[in-house]
């Protein structure tokens, strides 16, 4: 944990980048000294299991104990899970690190400088039509030069959990991931058709944003772009101040812990050169919970702070349950985070001028937009890749940069023309190595847009969304959510949601008819 957030804070030491994968490798072998309890237990006589699950005594390890029975059936021997362990190091990570690596050292001409790919993705949606076009046609071009490297990564990384898939004899592609995050398979295929159906929010959404550009065509460049600059600066104390005021209105408590987090200086706030881009929230058991940020006095920073908040807050209450339960479900991991961050961002909204609420509103709407309906484009895509290259044996990079377009145009729709060349962004999209992660982000946000919508018809509702703020991982995230009065394996729940982004999208839609934004 040391090691990343050295890396993180300056991504050129290449000595502590050594030296997390040493220690990587001692933690695997230090895991797979205790490899034979998880075993042992998950092979325990019918009867004990029984007892295990039933009798008052064990009744704190109860869930503990079913998910180690559950994950029993797709274990192998002892012997094979230690060589499994040993080999993720350079059958996975190793290869995402080096396509990583190459894409970082990436540079594109911009305004006669020659900057990082990185840095030329993050500009892209706030330049000019222009520059914007000029800038993404670069910056396809650039990653298509390190293609042939990503084809083999994405073939080997796909072609190993295949073979591990196999021996574990996992019925689906994405049955790992649900049982990893404590879901079913039922469930994430619910989520998926439900949102799939619903691509016609989205169709609607990137019209109304053509139309405000004054385009005839979107193009990928401008998926993300601007509808305009909110003039309104946020220092980081302005930040604070609002952040503080939304957490004690929900209870002291919350108000507390950001406090806390202030006085004991657990934010790392502002940017500087060689720090890892963007914002997180790390938590561990017997650690403190810390936040990354990259604060640079906009709106948009004040929002971030306000999600990472979200998280800390989670993570703060989460460490009321045992150790064996702190640690909660990568599903539900969104929800608190883009919940609080929904809470500020309508006091946010108070503070702007009304065509400065339309430009706020129109970026909150992009950005649920490309969680829920790119996302489960994406586990599409994944999923067909997957499928690909088991019946196959391998894709090449032209058979995967077609796929990613087939499977974005789905829920772009016809205001947005994508070219063959806006296929080389798998070649820098981390996520399609993570193995099916990426339904979790449309997971939680549609469970936090429901929780959000309760919250603002009853406010007393947040004493039943605190359950779930203090649960851990103590029970299922179904179980869960069920205290608080919500079922997510009922599709209807998530089309609620979906409703929700309808609704201000309506609103949207009233704010823009008074300005012109082109």
């Amino acid at each position: 944990r040391y090691c990343n957030f050295r890396m993180h804070l300056d991504g050129s030491d290449k000595k502590v980048a050594a030296f997390a994968n040493k220690l990587s490798l001692e933690m695997e072998e230090a895991a797979n000294s205790v490899l034979f309890f998880e075993l042992d237990l998950g092979m325990l006589p019918k009867a004990l299991q029984k007892v295990v699950l039933t009798k008052k005594s064990f009744e704190s390890y109860g869930y503990f104990f079913s998910r180690i029975l559950l994950r029993s059936r797709y274990k192998l021997s002892e012997k094979e899970e230690r060589l499994m362990n040993l080999l993720a190091l350079p059958s996975g990570t190793m290869w995402e690190q080096g396509v990583s690596r190459v894409v970082s050292s990436l540079t594109v001409l911009y305004r006669k400088e020659k900057i990082p790919i990185a840095k030329a993705f993050k500009l892209i949606s706030d330049l000019s039509l222009k520059e914007r076009h000029a800038l993404h046609k670069q910056c396809m071009e650039k990653l298509w030069t390190v293609s042939e490297f990503a084809e083999s990564e994405i073939n080997a990384i796909y072609t190993t959990k295949k073979i591990s898939d196999d021996l574990r004899k996992y019925p689906k592609p994405y049955s790992a991931t649900a049982l990893s995050h404590q879901t079913s398979e039922k469930e994430i295929d619910a989520l998926v058709k439900t949102v799939r159906a619903a691509f016609p929010t989205a169709h609607r959404f990137y019209a109304l944003k053509k139309k405000l550009l004054g385009l005839k065509k979107l193009t990928y460049a401008d998926r993300a772009a601007k509808i305009g600059t909110l003039k309104q600066k946020m220092t980081f104390h302005e930040s604070i101040e609002i952040v503080r005021s939304a957490f004690y209105e929900l209870g002291e408590r919350y108000g507390t812990i950001f406090d806390t987090f202030l006085t004991e200086e657990r934010i790392d706030v502002y940017p500087k050169t060689g720090k890892l881009g963007g914002a997180y929230c790390s938590h561990g058991i017997g650690t403190p919970t810390l936040v990354f940020l990259n604060h640079v006095d906009t709106v948009g920073s004040l929002v971030t702070l306000a999600h990472e908040m979200g998280h800390a807050v989670h993570s703060e209450l989460s460490k009321s349950q045992s150790v064996l339960y702190q640690d909660y479900s990568i599903a539900v991991a969104e929800v608190a985070s883009t919940l609080f961050e929904s809470i500020v961002f309508e006091k946010v909204l108070q503070k702007l001028s009304p065509q400065e609420q339309a430009i706020a509103l129109h970026d909150r709407i992009n950005d649920s937009i490309a969680t829920i309906f790119r996302q489960i484009a994406c586990f599409s895509y994944e999923l067909a890749m997957h499928t690909a290259i088991r019946e196959r044996g391998a894709l090449s990079k032209d058979e995967m940069a077609t796929m990613h377009n087939t499977y974005m145009q789905e829920y772009l729709g016809s205001s947005v023309k994508m070219e063959k060349s806006d296929g080389a962004f798998f070649i820098d999209w981390p996520h399609i190595r993570y193995s099916f992660y990426v339904y979790s982000y449309a997971y939680g946000q549609l469970i936090s847009h429901g929780l959000y919508a309760r919250f603002k018809k009853d406010r007393g509702y947040f004493k039943k969304i605190e359950k779930f703020l203090s649960a851990g991982g103590s029970k299922s995230p179904r179980d869960i959510f069920k205290e608080t009065g919500i079922d997510v394996a009922d599709s209807a729940f998530f089309k609620e949601g979906l409703q929700d982004i309808e609704k201000e999208l309506d609103r949207l839609e009233k704010l823009t008819k008074k300005f012109k934004f082109t």
